[in-house]
């Protein structure tokens, strides 16, 4: 099988000229479209002319093709799309979660000798130059040590760094003459929130350190796997782990009934402790990110370039969300929500009342008594239309707190892969049992 590669842009004149040249293509192509449409007599909105198939493929491969920066953006402005953003442009963002093409082998030789040097091998016995992942920021490779230990080395993309904010700024105008971005929402935060949150991403000393907490974390916890890296091999854009071996977690499909159910308990639980225990959070809950060991029944966590530290005050204020949610109380949910930042000013009753009315249907499974059906619910579907009917009727409607917005790319992470497992889950006892254990804890 052959894999589809592609140069990175390594310099920003070179980032931006693509990126320029993709707008004047896709520019082109709507108004060749408004003219033929013009003599057809046909009467055509901007929005139709730029969703034109070929537009949409000829963003998406750019974006990806990009990588880093436009990925990003991208992946943080669907991560809670059905709310935020037109289901069209939410549509095109999407993708480019699974968009990822490896770097060219010469690309890739290259960039380890300026890291490791011309004799970059005598580090290894072996390096597979076939990646066995890419992702919007680096590629991961498979390679082993003189003494035959099998190790994960981590190679990010040439010049993603360096290009982070120019990138990202010239995506959100592109978004922006697109005319798809809603008019009465600010994304400067988000916008702002992509740059910073790249910058960690592309600092592999800092991911280091994440994973390093994390194994000390869950150190005591035989549910959990975590890689240990390898610092002597380390650097800012090169991150070497110890290979840990698991299988991918959608294979837990095949599996019994309850081994499903308590991979995501597991799951559930570790959430639960990043926001209320460690107030760390790994914020992208891809698929990837997770393996399992099925002997032993051990859930195996990787990538966390996407870990986020957690104000104490967001974490009180879901604490005491979740915890009025699974009461189904109104007015605690509300005071939870101000707390964390959604009613920062003078609003309507109207919308304060939407927004407990969303997140009370988010929280269906904690508030559900017994095991929850994850397969069978068409939660993320509701939410999504109650998410839209608000955006669009409401004059008040705002960006939820970036924090909040994590929170909740988590949280619907979790759910997918739950309902791809076909989980029953009691939920409320879970995060009842966390409590209790909680409280006896700090007593």
């Amino acid at each position: 099988m052959t894999i589809k590669q592609s140069a990175v842009p390594t310099s920003r004149f070179s980032r931006a000229a693509s990126l320029g040249a993709l707008v004047s293509k896709v520019a082109g192509n709507m108004l060749f479209s408004s003219a033929k449409a013009w003599v057809a007599g046909k009467e055509t909105s901007r929005q139709e002319l730029l969703l034109q198939p070929k537009n949409i493929q000829r963003l998406t491969e750019q974006l990806a093709h990009f990588r880093g920066a436009a990925m990003k953006l991208g992946q943080l402005l669907s991560m809670d799309s059905g709310e935020l953003l037109t289901p069209e442009l939410s549509a095109i963002l999407a993708r480019l979660r699974a968009e990822a093409t490896p770097m060219p082998h010469k690309q890739l030789v290259q960039v380890m000798r300026n890291h490791w040097g011309d004799a970059w091998l005598e580090h290894l016995s072996h390096f597979e130059l076939r990646p066995f992942a890419a992702a919007s920021i680096g590629q991961v490779h498979i390679s082993y040590t003189e003494m035959g230990k099998k190790l994960a080395v981590k190679v990010q993309y040439p010049g993603i760094a360096k290009g982070i904010a120019s990138d990202v700024d010239n995506l959100a105008y592109l978004l922006k003459i697109s005319g798809l971005l809603p008019k009465n929402v600010d994304l400067q935060p988000l916008i702002d929130e992509a740059k910073q949150q790249l910058i960690n991403e592309a600092d592999y000393e800092l991911e280091a350190r994440y994973l390093t907490r994390y194994r000390a974390c869950l150190a005591d916890d035989e549910n959990y796997v975590i890689p240990k890296v390898v610092d002597e091999l380390s650097s800012k854009q090169i991150l070497v782990m110890h290979f840990v071996e698991g299988q991918e977690i959608e294979a837990l499909v095949d599996a019994q009934q309850a081994l499903r159910n308590k991979a995501v308990e597991q799951l559930l639980r570790l959430f639960l402790n990043e926001l209320f225990t460690f107030k760390l959070i790994q914020t992208d809950p891809n698929f990837a990110n997770y393996q399992y060991q099925m002997d032993q029944q051990r859930l195996v966590l990787l990538d966390f370039g996407a870990t986020r530290e957690l104000p104490q005050h967001i974490s009180n204020g879901y604490l005491q969300l979740l915890s009025a949610a699974a009461k189904n109380d109104r007015a605690e949910v509300a005071s939870a929500a101000k707390r964390i930042g959604y009613f920062g000013q003078e609003l309507a009753q109207e919308y304060i009342d939407n927004v407990v009315d969303i997140f009370l249907l988010a929280c269906e499974p904690l508030s559900c008594q017994g095991e929850y059906d994850f397969a069978k619910s068409d939660l993320p579907k509701r939410i999504k239309e109650l998410g839209l009917e608000m955006s669009t009727a409401s004059q008040y409607w705002h960006a939820p707190p970036v924090d909040a917005l994590f929170v909740h790319r988590k949280l619907a992470g979790l759910f997918l892969i739950a309902a791809k497992l076909g989980a029953k889950v009691d939920v409320n006892q879970i995060f009842t049992e966390f409590k209790l254990q909680r409280n006896k804890e700090s007593d």
